[in-house]
Protein backbone atom coordinates (compact mmCIF):
# COMPACT_ATOMS: atom_id res chain seq x y z
CA UNK A 1 0.00 0.00 0.00
CA UNK A 2 1.46 3.49 -0.75
CA UNK A 3 2.03 5.72 2.33
CA UNK A 4 -0.70 8.10 3.74
CA UNK A 5 -0.81 11.55 4.72
CA UNK A 6 -3.36 12.20 7.24
CA UNK A 7 -3.81 15.71 5.52
CA UNK A 8 -4.94 14.20 2.20
CA UNK A 9 -7.39 11.20 3.69
CA UNK A 10 -10.13 13.51 3.29
CA UNK A 11 -13.21 12.24 1.45
CA UNK A 12 -10.94 8.81 0.17
CA UNK A 13 -12.74 6.05 0.55
CA UNK A 14 -12.23 2.44 2.46
CA UNK A 15 -13.68 -0.72 2.88
CA UNK A 16 -13.79 -2.51 5.76
CA UNK A 17 -12.10 -6.09 5.38
CA UNK A 18 -14.57 -7.53 8.71
CA UNK A 19 -18.40 -5.33 8.10
CA UNK A 20 -18.44 -3.05 11.05
CA UNK A 21 -22.30 -3.02 12.24
CA UNK A 22 -23.34 -4.85 8.82
CA UNK A 23 -21.47 -2.38 6.88
CA UNK A 24 -18.80 -2.94 4.57
CA UNK A 25 -17.96 0.59 2.71
CA UNK A 26 -16.92 3.96 4.25
CA UNK A 27 -15.61 7.35 3.42
CA UNK A 28 -13.40 9.41 5.61
CA UNK A 29 -15.92 12.46 6.28
CA UNK A 30 -13.29 14.33 8.65
CA UNK A 31 -10.20 14.81 9.75
CA UNK A 32 -9.85 15.74 13.34
CA UNK A 33 -7.42 18.47 13.52
CA UNK A 34 -5.27 18.11 17.14
CA UNK A 35 -5.31 20.79 20.19
CA UNK A 36 -2.62 22.84 19.83
CA UNK A 37 -2.82 23.12 16.50
CA UNK A 38 1.45 22.08 16.90
CA UNK A 39 0.62 18.25 17.82
CA UNK A 40 0.40 15.66 15.22
CA UNK A 41 -3.19 14.54 13.40
CA UNK A 42 -4.13 11.42 15.32
CA UNK A 43 -7.59 10.48 14.31
CA UNK A 44 -10.24 10.87 11.11
CA UNK A 45 -14.40 10.25 11.57
CA UNK A 46 -14.95 7.94 8.45
CA UNK A 47 -18.32 7.69 7.66
CA UNK A 48 -20.26 4.39 6.73
CA UNK A 49 -22.23 5.19 3.09
CA UNK A 50 -25.35 3.45 3.76
CA UNK A 51 -26.62 4.59 7.11
CA UNK A 52 -24.21 7.64 7.36
CA UNK A 53 -23.19 6.70 11.11
CA UNK A 54 -19.66 7.76 11.81
CA UNK A 55 -17.33 6.75 14.26
CA UNK A 56 -13.68 8.24 14.87
CA UNK A 57 -10.88 5.65 14.32
CA UNK A 58 -7.03 6.10 14.41
CA UNK A 59 -5.68 7.52 10.70
CA UNK A 60 -3.01 4.46 11.12
CA UNK A 61 -5.59 1.96 11.30
CA UNK A 62 -6.27 2.20 7.42
CA UNK A 63 -2.64 1.35 6.94
CA UNK A 64 -3.50 -2.09 8.10
CA UNK A 65 -4.80 -4.34 5.36
CA UNK A 66 -5.96 -6.85 7.47
CA UNK A 67 -8.84 -4.44 8.90
CA UNK A 68 -9.04 -1.59 5.77
CA UNK A 69 -8.81 -2.01 1.80
CA UNK A 70 -8.63 1.13 -0.13
CA UNK A 71 -11.45 1.84 -2.28
CA UNK A 72 -14.68 0.46 -2.76
CA UNK A 73 -14.34 -3.37 -3.27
Amino acid sequence: MNKLSPKKLLLTKWTAVQPIAKQKHFLVSKVILPEPPNEKIEFVEIEAVYSKKTTQIAWRDLTNSELWLQGWQ
